[in-house]
């Protein structure tokens, strides 16, 4: 069986929150959040973005947010940025360990994410990596729509691996498999994951999944045998894009990564699930 010590599990209250249009008070952000670091069921912790304001409003405090947080030992901090102006904010925060930037494979994803082509947008993440390297940050790349696109847009999974290929060699070692619109099978998610793992041996290669509730497990499970080890998820498997579709298509419930990878997490579960559930109230 599975084990929780052969994975890295990330936790993405960002994700959970960022679409929710009722601005969360900065003090209840950071108290929840020092409540998953002390918690210490978590080796990555997805925590604020460093986007516009006009953008993503929900997370405008993410430096604030950011400086009242408590270190932890066990788990390190990461925040997406989306160009350089953002990217020049977040390398001066001490606690921050990682650079997510968003990259779409689908050209109407990458527009409506980061308002840039995906020519643009690759020699944005190019300064980008470069800034993060020079403030010894790193960075984890997120293919967006890595598994299909509800917009039409060329997809297979050769153009995943050709971008991961042009990707890697900027120096990036991290990324993530998005299904951002929940558009993957089980035959997808294990055909790019092996494929990927074996054509690139020396890169992590995570999966950050949308799903509905009555499909995350499997999927979970498809990623795992095809050689997945890091996976991203949500506290009630709340969240999703905002800038996907219409209709968000929630995170992979933290609970049932935990459950899958047999974590003994049913006490401190209920008791972040129940903090998140008052501050999105």
């Amino acid at each position: 069986m599975p084990k929780r010590e052969d994975i890295i599990l990330v936790e993405c209250p960002r994700d959970a929150i960022q679409g929710i249009s009722r601005f969360i008070p900065t003090e209840k952000k950071v108290k929840y959040l020092n409540m998953l670091l002390q918690s210490e069921l978590f080796d990555w912790l997805d925590c604020g973005s460093f986007v516009s304001p006009k953008a993503v409003p929900q997370l405008v405090d993410t430096e604030e947010v950011l400086e009242q947080l408590y270190p932890s030992n066990k788990t390190k901090l990461l925040a997406i940025v989306a160009n350089e102006q953002g990217a020049s904010r977040a390398v001066k925060s001490e606690n921050l360990t990682y650079l997510g930037y968003p990259f779409s494979i689908s050209e109407v994803f990458q527009q409506r994410n980061t308002n840039a082509s995906i020519a643009d947008s690759f020699e944005r993440l190019k300064g980008i990596v470069e800034m993060a390297m020079s403030h010894q940050k790193e960075m984890v790349v997120y293919i967006s729509m890595a598994f299909g696109n509800p917009f039409g847009d060329d997809w297979s999974n050769e153009l995943v691996l050709d971008w991961m290929g042009k990707i890697a060699a900027l120096g990036v070692v991290e990324f993530s498999f998005a299904d951002t619109t929940s558009e993957a099978s089980l035959s997808q998610i294990t055909q790019l994951f092996e494929q990927a793992i074996l054509q690139f041996p020396a890169l992590n290669i995570g999966a950050h999944f949308h799903s509905p509730k009555w499909s995350s497990l499997e999927k979970i499970n498809a990623a795992y045998l095809a050689g997945c080890r890091k996976f991203d998820g949500a506290i009630l498997g709340f969240g999703g894009c905002p800038f996907a579709e219409d209709e968000l298509v929630g995170n992979i419930p933290t609970e049932d990564l935990l459950g899958y990878f047999e974590g003994k997490y049913e006490d401190k579960i209920l008791t972040l699930s129940s903090e998140f559930i008052k501050i999105i109230s």
